[in-house]
């Protein structure tokens, strides 16, 4: 290469650099940009909560950049003391834990059964099970309802737990038996060579290997259960308001008319505090978890 094309080459590349950055800085911009457009309604929403009714009323949530120190507790204070929130949080909790553990648990055992174990109809199985995601929620209330009311579940924690658990199950398996399928097939020759039954390589090595797998599905059945109105509503509901869960109480703020609906900025932040930290906490684990069953490799 000739001394004159030297010079050449290096504007070529640097041009090519600058397009690069120029490209990436585009790209920053663009995401900030939808970052604030996704959250202004969060914003507004959380400085709404901490206004009083009376200007939540007259104007607009951006006028309190300009009266900041129109800022009250009131909202949580009265959503907290009076409106039965504090009791709704405790049976959302008790709802939503063992609604997210046991439908986890059961999925686990039949995902592994479907990735590493051979039975008769196995495939036929499995299709049925993933086929169970297309059926309305809605078709299932009526003949579910009779039939807690015969064995006298209604009303009870339990009857939400199974609701949420045979909701649950056709995705659950349908997850972890992708990615429990894409585990290494010599760990598992190796651990049958040394005599290890399936029970032993499904608790020592398929569920430490799947725990991205397991982490992601807990944060969809939290997040499923711990954000449901509809399935409280039917199989609790009336038949025992004291079980009611935080989203039948959040709906019971607004009264007849629309009247305390300013209640509702202060309620949504509270039931959006439990699932925020079950996300932070599992997030590492959630893109591994979603994507690790759907390449090959």
């Amino acid at each position: 290469m000739s001394e004159l094309a030297v010079p050449a080459v290096r504007r070529k590349e640097g041009g090519s650099a600058w397009r690069g950055r120029l490209e990436h800085l585009a790209t920053h911009v663009v995401v900030i940009l939808l970052m604030a457009i996704w959250l202004i309604p969060t914003i507004g929403l959380l400085i709404s909560s901490f206004r009083p009714s009376a200007d939540v009323q007259s104007s607009g949530w951006w006028t309190f950049f300009f009266q900041p120190a129109q800022a009250t507790l009131e909202n949580y204070t009265y959503v907290l003391a009076q409106a039965g929130i504090g009791t709704g949080f405790i049976n959302s909790l008790f709802i939503s834990i063992p609604a997210t553990v046991i439908p986890v648990f059961v999925a686990a055992f039949a995902a592994y059964a479907f990735a590493w174990m051979s039975f008769p109809g196995r495939n036929i199985l499995f299709v049925v099970v993933v086929g169970l995601l297309v059926v309305p929620l809605q078709t299932t209330f009526i003949p579910i309802l009779r039939l807690y009311g015969q064995i006298g579940i209604e009303g009870q924690f339990l009857a939400v737990w199974l609701a949420h658990t045979g909701y649950g199950l056709p995705f659950a398996v349908y997850l972890l038996r992708n990615f429990m399928g894409e585990l290494p097939r010599e760990v598992f020759e190796s651990a049958a060579i040394d005599g290890a039954s399936p029970v032993t390589s499904f608790f020592r090595l398929a569920i430490p290997m799947s725990v991205p797998a397991i982490a992601a599905l807990v944060i969809f059945q939290f997040l499923f259960v711990w954000n449901d109105l509809l399935v409280s509503l039917i199989y609790i509901g009336a038949a025992n308001p004291e079980n009611d869960p935080l989203t039948i109480s959040i709906a019971s703020l607004v009264g007849n008319f629309g009247q305390g609906w300013w209640y509702l900025a202060a309620a949504s932040f509270i039931s959006m505090a439990v699932p925020l930290l079950v996300f932070f906490t599992l997030q590492r684990y959630f893109v591994r978890g979603i994507v690790g069953g759907s390449v090959k490799g």
